[in-house]
This record gives structure tokens, sequence and C-alpha cells, in this order.
């Protein structure tokens, strides 16, 4: 869906508040970024508006500009994964041709065009890749009354269509949200997506069935035993264009016989960043039954991470960055420490998280500090 505008335990919550978390850093841009992936030992990558995309070897203490993709200089990059210090696939989102993925494996230097949108009125809203490195999947909007997905088994050379009546939908009622590529989780070796919209808000499930994949370049066709799709309304957004679910995460709480998976979905309306309601819900059943938070994030909120060190949930958004110690159940804010020096706008104007870093506009990269959440 097309954005313009900005970008375990059932306790009862303190009401003090929580107090430093980001330390801001130096990316040397002023673009707008919504993408960022945390590979670990030190490297991370980021990217954004104007063809930008980063990238740092030493946790973030120096971000490197990386080349710009040869006729990206104009894009918009609102999502990137990678794989380790070398290798990488960025995505940009705008109508269209402007929708298209890039690969480096030479560490950015040079980028090689890997899938351009087929559909002239598509608009790409997630990229998300398996662990296994192979595994990929775009996630876009509607187009003839089905949502987009495109996946691919061979690190991204190649790209096939999912065609599955459980993708239905209406491009005037549904869509997905490009704000901080994770509207998209795993799912049973697939993914699962949340979406938003004035048809409200959903989260398209898989589940077993038989699937058509197309090859958007020869048309040729083939029939799989795959995964299909269901979905389940998420009690998250107000039935507006503008809002429904931003963001996905999840963990398994192995405290349960069976283990039991939790996720949680953030968003609300992005053109009411104030506004508290309707903008975090929880479920611990794959998402068939899904539960409003009772104390929830002191607004619109585009991103949601777990911190297994610390087991908190953190989210963060224009106007500030929550938590939650208690699976969503309850959020409080943190807040700029004056006695550390943090900065006063230390806590907000963040799009997108991939622990430990969070980015924002005007080129912001902020780094949760060690053991912050541990309390």
């Amino acid at each position: 869906m097309r954005l313009y505008v900005i970008a375990l335990f059932c306790l009862q919550l303190p009401t003090i508040p929580t107090q430093a978390q980001w330390d801001l850093e130096d990316s040397r841009t002023t673009a707008n970024l919504r993408g960022i992936v945390n590979v670990g030992g030190g490297v991370a990558w980021a990217s954004g508006t104007n063809g930008t995309v980063l990238r740092t070897e030493d946790g973030g203490y120096l971000w490197r500009t990386c080349t710009t993709p040869s006729g990206g200089e104009h894009l918009d990059f609102r999502g990137i994964q990678a794989f380790d210090a070398s290798t990488a696939i960025v995505m940009s989102s705008g109508r269209g041709d402007l929708s298209r993925l890039y690969k480096t494996t030479d560490g950015c230097q040079t980028w090689k065009l890997l899938f351009t949108n087929p559909d002239k009125d598509g608009f790409w809203d997630a990229l998300y890749f398996d662990h296994d490195h192979q595994s990929g999947w775009i996630l876009g909007d509607p187009v003839k009354r089905q949502f987009t997905i495109f996946s691919s088994d061979n690190a991204g050379r190649t790209w096939m269509r999912q065609r599955n009546a459980g993708l239905k939908a209406r491009a005037e009622g549904q869509g997905a949200f490009a704000a901080s590529n994770s509207s998209v989780c795993e799912s049973n070796g697939g993914i699962e997506f949340g979406t938003g919209g004035s048809e409200g808000a959903y989260l398209y499930l898989t589940t077993d069935t038989e699937i058509v994949l197309s090859d958007p370049s020869s048309g040729a066709t083939k029939f799989e035993h795959q995964i299909g799709w269901e979905r389940n309304e998420v009690p998250v957004g107000n039935h507006s264009e503008s809002s429904g679910v931003f963001s996905l995460a999840k963990r398994w709480n192995l405290m349960t016989i069976p283990p039991r998976e939790v996720k949680i979905a953030i968003g609300g309306d992005y053109l009411r960043p104030d506004d508290s309601a309707a903008n975090a819900a929880w479920t611990d059943d794959r998402g068939k039954t899904w539960h409003v938070s009772q104390t929830a994030p002191h607004g619109f909120r585009s991103a949601v991470a777990y911190d297994a060190d610390s087991k908190t949930w953190i989210a963060v958004g224009p106007n500030g960055t929550d938590v939650s110690s208690d699976d969503g159940r309850n959020w409080r804010a943190l807040h700029p420490n004056a006695a550390l020096h943090d900065a006063p706008d230390a806590d907000r104007n963040w799009n997108a998280l991939s622990l430990p870093f969070v980015v924002g506009p005007d080129g912001r990269i902020g780094k949760l500090r060690d053991h912050v959440l541990k309390h």
C-alpha cells in the first residue's frame, strides 16, 4: 500500500516510566530509512529513499554509503534482506516497474537487477528471505483481485507468482503497508502477512493446499501441493485506507505443553500518529483468535520486534517507543534520559526495527543500549 507520509509473563506492569534506550548514530545521509536488517557479528544493512543503501561492519560505529544500483537513483528502497557482509538484496517500492529487486555479492560495490514488477498497477510492500537464504517471498498489493505473492527457491535468481483463492482481495478495500518491511513473517516454511484498509485488518495465514505457480516472463504454469491461505480478522486499525496492521513479530512460548506461538500485530492509523486506539493486538493460537492490548502503545506504531535476552517486545513509531514484558497485553513508554545525555527526541521518529538497530526519516539510525531492557 502506498505510504507517503512520515514516514511472557502475565504480570501487572509498573507505572514508572522506563528511561534510556537508543544511542543515535551518524548515518551520513538524509534519506528516509525504512529498511534495516541486522546480520550479526557487527554487520548490518539499511536502505531508504533516493537509492540509498548503507552498511556497517563494526556494530554501527561507522555506516558506509553503498554504490547506488544503476537506474536506482530515484527509487525508494523500502526493504532489504542481507545474508552476510557481502551479500544483500534490496527491494524498491513504487507503482509498476518502480518496484524492483537488486542484489550485491561484493559488499555493495556492484549490483545486479534481479526482478522488476511485471504488474503495471502493482506495488510491492515487503521482502522476506528464510534462514536458508534460498527461499524468498515478495508481498505486493492486490492485482486482479488477489494479493501479489512472488516466491523464489534459488536465492532470488528467478521468481514465480502464487495464485490461490485464499489470496482474494479487492485493491479498493485491502492492502499491505510498505512502512517497515515487517508486515510479513515466517510461517510453516512460507510467510504470513498483515493487511489493512477500509475493509479492515487481517492476518493471511498459511494452510496446506494445492497452488498454481506461474512464471511472469514465460507464462508457464505448474501445480504444487504447497501452502495455501486463510485469513482472520485482526482488531487493529479503524477501517480506513490509512490504517491496519503494519508489523508482525512472533516468539515461541516454551513454558506451555505443547509450546505455543505468541504473535504481536502492531499498527493503527498513520494519518493519526498520536491515536492509541486499536493499534496493538496479540494472539497465542497462530492468529486465529486475537485480543486487543489492555494498555496500548502511545500512538501509531510501524514496527515491532522481540528481544529474547530481556523477554521484551519493543514497538516504534513517529511519536515514541513502547515496550511490553507480558506478550503484548500491556505496553509502557520509553523516554530519553537527560542524565545520560540522551537527545530529547531519542525515543521517536522511527520507522523500522532489526534489533538492536532502529531507523527513521532524515537518516536517523539508533542502536539499543546493552542491557537497557533488563530491569
